[in-house]
């Protein structure tokens, strides 16, 4: 079989986001399926694609808002209302439909599309109707435009955020609706876009690395929690906002508290022990200094990248409940509460025993569970090309 892979940036092997890190994950188990994969889509300004002889690369884009001028924000705007598009989608109208129908012809022939996440599939819509599809949702975008709408800070974020919710679930419905299986990130996921039948619908357990972390030598304690995000994506700031204004004061005042990543302005703590150190040269080895690892969503749909690495890396972590979403298993070293205070003081009793597990046996639980959910949906493709085919 093969399958073209629509998505918004193809991989450059680079891993720097959890978007990146589950198509990853995803590509490498289609592949173990045995499905020869094309990939389509646009590579970040200045970056090759990892696999160039599987890819069909668009152009180059840099959709980051963060990054933007104000005039480039004004101008994706603009191009959203005139086209009836979302904020997220408009961004990839680089090219014509007409440059991208020819280079999907060029691909030579396949079975079927796999549409990753609403970017992508939004942008160019009218394009993918000729093949079945799978369509895999990352999120469910609607929810999370419209938790960001709440959150927003002004009157015109906030309508933006609306009118994103708004589109976004007329644009989740239709690719539901015309997709032969759905693939979600996380179990509740699946009732939220209306696909919770067995027959329509899996859940895709992720990996954030192809084999099990080797074991290690014992861990050199540099501080006692470390955190490390896009804190620029919107349902990570709300998890962040909410830890330093709602758990971080509750922390003794010697806690030492390490917050890596790009941070947005307006982001302050007075806690003595709070330091922001900005980008890390090695992720890994920065969490891996600290004692115990919080995981803090409190907005967002899908899986939390964040929470599957700890838990491969056996680190100790205290998380809320949504930071497990998407995660059938929970190792014994992960404590879990939504209440602030008892946060803290988890938090605080992990870093005074700091104690890892073996994550091995939870990489092995997601890879066997990744594959089976494949082999289900793929099963379900392929019945629809027998059928097409006779």
């Amino acid at each position: 079989m093969h399958l073209l892979f629509a998505t918004s940036i193809v991989p450059d092997g680079a891993l720097a986001s959890g978007y990146e890190i589950a198509n990853a994950a995803i590509i490498a188990a289609l592949r173990r399926a045995g499905v020869r994969v094309t990939v389509i889509g646009f590579t970040w300004p200045g970056k090759a694609p990892v696999d160039p002889e599987n890819t069909i690369v668009l152009g180059a884009v840099d959709v980051r808002t963060e990054s933007a001028s104000p005039f480039q924000k004004l101008a994706w705007v603009a191009k959203a209302m005139l086209a009836g598009l979302t904020f997220s989608s408009v961004k990839l109208r680089v090219v014509q439909g007409s440059e991208v129908r020819a280079a999907i012809e060029n691909a030579g022939p396949f079975d079927g599309y796999v549409l990753n996440s609403v970017q992508f599939a939004g942008a160019f819509e009218e394009l993918f109707g000729d093949r079945p599809s799978i369509f895999i949702a990352h999120n469910v975008e609607h929810r999370s435009a419209a938790e960001n709408a709440a959150a927003a800070g002004s009157a015109l974020q906030r309508w933006l955020f609306r009118r994103e919710a708004r589109l976004l679930k007329l644009m989740e419905e239709r690719l539901c609706r015309a997709a032969r299986f759905v693939f979600t990130l996380a179990e509740e996921d699946r009732a939220a876009l209306g696909v919770a039948s067995d027959d329509r619908s899996a859940v895709l357990p992720l990996v954030t690395r192809a084999e099990a972390p080797a074991k290690r030598a014992p861990r050199r304690i540099d501080c006692d929690a470390a955190l490390i995000g896009t804190w620029t994506w919107q349902p990570n700031r709300i998890g962040l906002d909410w830890f330093l204004a709602k758990v971080v004061p509750h922390l003794r005042p010697d806690f030492r508290l390490r917050i890596a990543g790009n941070m947005p302005s307006g982001i302050v703590s007075t806690h003595p022990g709070v330091e922001f150190v900005g980008r890390v040269p090695d992720a890994q080895a920065f969490v891996r200094g600290a004692a115990v690892i919080p995981l803090i969503s409190t907005a967002g749909s899908g899986v939390q990248l964040k929470t599957i690495e700890t838990f491969e890396l056996g680190l100790p972590s205290v998380a809320t409940s949504r930071s497990l979403r998407g995660i059938g298993y929970r190792p014994d070293n992960c404590m879990v509460t939504d209440d602030p205070v008892a946060f803290a003081a988890a938090l605080e009793a992990a870093a005074a025993d700091a104690s890892d597990v073996d994550g091995s046996a939870f990489h092995r639980r997601q890879i066997q569970a990744l594959d089976a959910a494949m082999e289900l949906g793929l099963g379900k493709l392929g019945a629809v090309r027998r059928e097409i085919a006779a």
